[in-house]
């Protein structure tokens, strides 16, 4: 039972038609990906013990498709928190080498375990944290009708230098028109965003604030997609563990 759930009611068609295909690439591009890029992968994890110290991962709890619960994985970028120090904000506890695996997304590696996992996939809206779905309007929610994505629209639009509204707007586009044409353009876009480095932060923190909810009437009504499709949402609390 996931911490925190979305429940909801969306046409069949629209889920099974282009997900079916999408989880076996998902597969075979992870594994190919992992194979290929372990070397990388070894590199990174050391910089990271002699730079920051153990753990060299860094694992904090997400929602994924329909709010069900799963652990991230990404490599550490920040020190740990110690007040005696000053590093309490997450932007005094970033260190350069954090800085620079960020601004390279080589910090992102360790997710392909969670798209082989079948936690993720390559493409879709970006995990968050469980604390947000309660926040969500019913529109924003839709966002978890798939599963989150280790890159996706919004990420390619702008990144952290978006509004809340206009990512979550950006993931329920994605929601509705999701292909693998779509995916293909997203992944090459990923590609250029990640070498000209634009939207690692937004302005004033050191990546993106926190989502406190959106004010009344910033976001679509219930029910109003982009496509013109109607659907039915709703965002449940259920039992902590």
């Amino acid at each position: 039972m996931p911490v925190l759930g979305v429940s909801t009611v969306e046409d069949p068609r629209r889920t099974v038609r282009p997900d079916r295909g999408k989880r076996v690439i998902d597969v075979v591009a992870a594994v190919i990906l992992l194979a290929l890029l372990a070397p990388v992968i070894a590199t990174v994890a050391l910089l990271v013990a002699v730079g920051l110290g153990r753990p060299v991962l860094f694992r904090q709890l997400r929602t994924g498709r329909h709010g069900d619960p799963f652990e991230l994985i990404k490599f550490r970028t920040m020190r740990a928190p110690d007040p005696r120090l000053g590093l309490v904000e997450d932007g005094d506890r970033l260190t350069p080498l954090g800085r620079w695996l960020r601004a390279t997304s080589l910090d992102e590696l360790p997710t392909l375990w969670n798209v082989l996992r079948g936690e993720m996939s390559l493409v879709g809206p970006r995990p968050l944290l469980p604390e947000y779905l309660p926040r969500y309007s019913p529109h924003q929610a839709r966002r978890h009708e798939v599963r989150p994505g280790v890159t996706g629209l919004a990420q390619v639009r702008g990144r952290n230098g978006l509004s809340w509204e206009t990512k979550f707007d950006l993931d329920v586009e994605y929601v509705d028109t999701r292909c693998l044409a779509l995916d293909l353009t997203i992944l090459a876009a990923t590609v250029r965003t990640v070498l000209r480095r634009e939207g690692i932060s937004a302005a004033g923190v050191a990546t993106a604030p926190t989502f406190l909810g959106s004010p009344a009437g910033a976001t679509a009504p219930l029910g109003t997609v982009a496509t013109g499709r109607r659907t039915a949402v709703t965002v449940r609390q259920g039992e902590r563990r």
